[in-house]
Formats: structure tokens, sequence, C-alpha cells
């Protein structure tokens, strides 16, 4: 991976990963991200399901026009974990921030903005 300048990969495998394979992913982590899915994590794109709503992570600049624009720290907006399906799915990583756009029957669309942990 070093020597064709890939640092980032996606490993699919039919089976769960051994300890071993675990411990030689977690090994590369300081120079490379390396995300695993099983197979059957894949066979259906949950982006599409009716029931997910439609997520959209922001770069780094719209995360701070963000919080200037509402005045909060990251600390005060509502959180997804990094193990979330969705934010595995977008391959999201800690202190990121995804929109969340919802319908309302209210509203017409209910907009959030979260911050991964």
């Amino acid at each position: 991976m070093e020597e064709r300048n890939i640092h980032r990969a996606i490993l699919v495998t039919q089976n769960v990963l051994t300890a071993f394979a675990k411990d030689a992913i977690a090994e590369a982590a300081p120079r490379h991200i390396i995300e695993y899915f099983m197979e059957s994590e894949l066979l259906v794109n949950i982006t599409k399901h009716e029931l997910v709503p439609k997520h959209v992570p922001l770069t780094p600049d719209e995360k701070q026009q963000l919080l200037q624009r509402y005045r909060v720290k990251e600390a005060q907006l509502p959180r997804i974990q990094v193990a979330d399906p969705v934010s595995r799915y977008f391959g999201l990583s800690r202190g990121q921030v995804v929109k969340i756009i919802r319908p309302s029957e209210t509203a017409g669309r209910y907009v959030t903005y979260r911050l991964v942990v």
C-alpha cells in the first residue's frame, strides 16, 4: 500500500475477521485507514432504504460555518456513533459532522446535524 501511495482501503470478507486479522488492521491504523465489511452487510444499500433519512457529510469548512452560525461548540451537537451503519457507509471518522435531512409532516423537511463520536 505504501509503494502505491494508498492511504485508505476497504476490505470485504465473507466471514467474520479473526482476532489476528483485526490486530493486523489495528497495527496499520496509524499509517492507513482500513475499513472492513462483511459481504452480508453490503447486500442492501442502507442509504436507499425508505426509513433512513438523507445523510450528507460536511467538509471542515462547512463544519466551522455551522458552529459559527449557530454559536455552538462541537460538544453541544447531537452525536452519531462512528460504528453506526450509515457512518460506516460514508467512512466517517471521529470529529466529522453529518447533516441529516428528514421529511416532516409539519415543516416539510427537518434538518439536524450530528457529530461523529
